[in-house]
């Protein structure tokens, strides 16, 4: 098993199968999420789910930080937030950091059970976003897997003009689309 801290190099599961990996197709290119289910069981369950359900198709990336993150999976066009199955439970002490290329679920800063289908994908590490104990302040953002291909896309994405629409900032000027999610 590959050290959390050299991501996103290749894992594998206990018994060397491929792990699942989803391709994510967008209006400027597209890119690969290798995932990690023996680390983050639920969390890639609820990922998957969503996946499979056609939930991601043509939703936006609504939250752009520059040297921070990318973030999607949860506003149609005109930042319309989609109605989402109920939260799942963090599963951020899993020993996966937040390192440049993983994948984690986005949730409220105040509820650490709350992700349901948003993810983020890390532009740089950030270990503010850590686990670092089981108290409420310390559990962190749950990684669930890594960019294994296309991260010069995540680099156009993080790289796009931002403004504040209504209550959310860090909204792209002009839309980049999620178009599809598609499992392999």
């Amino acid at each position: 098993m590959v050290s959390p801290d050299s991501f996103p190099e290749k894992m594998t599961n206990e018994d060397d199968q491929p792990l699942p990996q989803v391709r994510i197709y967008t209006t400027v290119g597209e890119f690969l999420i290798e995932l990690y289910p023996e680390r983050a069981p639920k969390t890639v369950d609820n990922f998957l789910t969503y996946v499979k359900d056609g939930f991601y198709d043509n939703t936006v990336f609504h939250r752009v930080v520059d040297n921070f993150i990318v973030q999607c999976g949860g506003f149609e066009p005109g930042m319309v937030q989609k109605t989402t199955r109920a939260p799942i439970v963090n599963e951020s002490g899993n020993g996966l950091l937040n390192r440049r290329g993983t994948v984690a679920m986005a949730r409220l800063p105040t509820d650490p059970d709350s992700a349901t289908s948003q993810f983020f994908i890390n532009t740089r590490d950030n270990s503010i976003l850590d686990y670092l104990s089981d108290s409420p302040e310390g559990r962190g953002y749950c990684v669930f897997g890594a960019i294994i291909q296309g991260m010069e896309v995540i680099e156009r994405i993080e790289g796009v003009p931002t403004r504040s629409m209504g209550e959310h900032q860090d909204v792209p000027i002009k839309d980049i689309l999620l178009q599809r999610a598609e499992l392999l």
